[in-house]
């Protein structure tokens, strides 16, 4: 880390720094001796290599995660139910006790990660889930289930969170949705690579006498157990300690962030006083409820979409079935990317949200009022497109607005915490197959009401909010403050506008 108060480290670069850079704190910037396009050339080129050192792998990791914890759905019509017994109600709990412990952990482990840094913490939560998934693959009847269930939504409950908030430590307020929005893709991909692999997997039943839904388990645990040991070495620390940047491209990074008016990518004392404000914070109540607006939409579709398709009356084939779920997520992926960038660009990510919804509420009308399969396929694909962008949009959408080291790790992790709660709700729905008039329902109202209704009122609040901070409204906050105090403020700052 930049120790700015270290003179001796910072003599070399004291002439560089403009008086508003040293008020603000901003890091010296090494690049204050070239012209602008040859700053432009060296942003460019360390943009380039955090994307290449930071994403693919966190996008990897994402993926197993994901396809972890949704692959007991393509296990349901492999054979998982009949075989152990279970009735829907059974089944159901299940799914719901993941819920449970993943939303209960997850707004600690933010602080978890900070405290015990990323390329310990995370390589240790990816070989626990990765046990967890493989001793799913021998569960004998319904506790067997339950248990590992359980143990697999607490070891998992540290990496969507974690990884967010984690990005959001590295990159500008402009970059971060994008990044974000491939990173969350992966859940997206996992969706179609997971009825792939289940189809491929499948014909494995009777290896070792083990049902294929066992080797659906296994093997993707063991997967994912490989993939947390290589993590030891592929995760990266935060900007401060990351030993794949040198001492200047690690004030590179630092200098930027302080510029955008970000500070977390630097050391703080942790303190209560990060979670009262985030408690006190009227963007963490909004930003909750639109969340849980897209993510119980989210488990509902990714859980129940293969029995879906094979109750549209394609069901003459176990493996159709799951080749089937592979389009709408491929769809789902493509817009998450490009919704990611739009909204980087236009900044307007209330817009994209409501826009998204509309879409989403569509497809689900389309398959609750339907008979017909084909139209019904069309609405998976509607379902899909008008959840997944807003997931990471929603996200972003949190993180650029909330400033402070550990109150943004403290409020992604209630905002992400309470969505994944509605799991919940998203394992109990579907019922009465297959017009799941109640599932269906459920969906159309939670995109309506929080998704839709919840982003229309965060935006109508926000620009407000600016309007008054433009007009000098809320300079009087500052007054009588030193400079240091007036950072310690985040994004209460009069000078911190947020994203719409």
């Amino acid at each position: 880390m930049v120790n700015m108060a270290d003179d001796k480290e910072n003599a070399s670069f004291a002439g560089s720094r403009s008086q508003e850079e040293i008020a603000m704190n901003i890091p010296a910037d090494p690049d204050a001796h070239l012209t602008a396009d040859e700053k432009a050339d060296v942003d460019r080129r360390l943009l380039w290599k955090l994307d290449m050192k930071l994403m693919p792998w966190l996008c990897f990791l994402y993926l197993l995660a994901f396809l972890d914890r949704t692959n007991i759905g393509n296990a349901k019509i492999a054979g998982l139910s009949k075989d152990l017994g279970l009735s829907p109600q059974s089944y159901n709990a299940t799914l719901t006790i993941f819920f449970v412990s993943y939303a209960i952990f997850e707004p600690v482990t933010n602080i978890l990660l900070k405290k015990y840094r990323p390329s310990v913490f995370i390589p240790i939560i990816i070989v626990s889930w990765g046990a967890c998934m493989l001793g799913m693959g021998f569960v004998k009847n319904w506790s067997g289930l339950m248990a590992a269930r359980w143990f697999l939504g607490l070891a998992e409950a540290g990496l969507f969170p974690g990884v967010t908030y984690y990005l959001s430590c590295w990159y500008k307020r402009s970059e971060f949705g994008l990044r974000a929005a491939i990173f969350f893709s992966a859940a997206a991909i996992s969706g179609s690579f997971g009825g792939l692999l289940a189809a491929a997997i499948e014909k494995m039943h009777g290896t070792a006498n083990l049902p294929g839904w066992a080797w659906i388990f296994i093997l993707e645990g063991l997967l994912t157990i490989l993939a947390g040991i290589a993590s030891f070495w592929m995760v990266h620390d935060f900007p401060d300690e990351a030993t794949f940047l040198s001492e200047e491209d690690r004030r590179r990074v630092i200098h930027r962030l302080k510029a955008d008016k970000q500070s977390s990518a630097e050391h703080e004392a942790y303190s209560n006083k990060a979670l009262w404000d985030s408690l006190k914070d009227w963007k963490m109540w909004v930003g909750m409820v639109i969340y849980m607006g897209c993510d119980m939409p989210l488990y509902a579709f990714s859980l129940f979409l293969p029995t879906i398709i094979a109750d549209m009356g394609w069901n003459d084939s176990v493996i159709r079935a799951q080749l089937m779920s592979v389009p709408p997520y491929v769809a789902a992926a493509l817009l998450t990317v490009v919704i990611g960038y739009i909204a980087d660009r236009t900044r307007a990510r209330g817009i994209c949200n409501i826009a998204v919804s509309v879409v989403g509420i569509a497809g689900f009308i389309m398959l609750l009022v339907s008979e017909n399969p084909a139209v019904k396929y069309v609405g998976t694909f509607l379902g899909a497109l008008g959840i997944y962008p807003c997931i990471s949009n929603t996200i972003t959408w949190v993180a650029n607005n909330t400033e402070g080291v550990y109150k943004r790790g403290v409020v992604m992790g209630f905002v992400v915490g309470w969505g994944n709660l509605n799991g919940i709700v998203s394992s109990n729905i579907f019922f009465n197959s297959p017009r799941f008039f109640e599932g269906h329902g459920a969906i159309i109202a939670f995109l309506t009401l929080f998704l839709f209704g919840g982003s229309l009122l965060m935006t109508l609040l926000l620009r407000k909010e600016n309007a008054r901070r433009l007009r000098g409204e809320r300079d009087h906050w500052v007054e009588g403050l030193t400079e240091r105090e007036i950072q310690a403020l985040g994004d209460k700052r009069p000078d911190f506008i947020y994203t719409t």
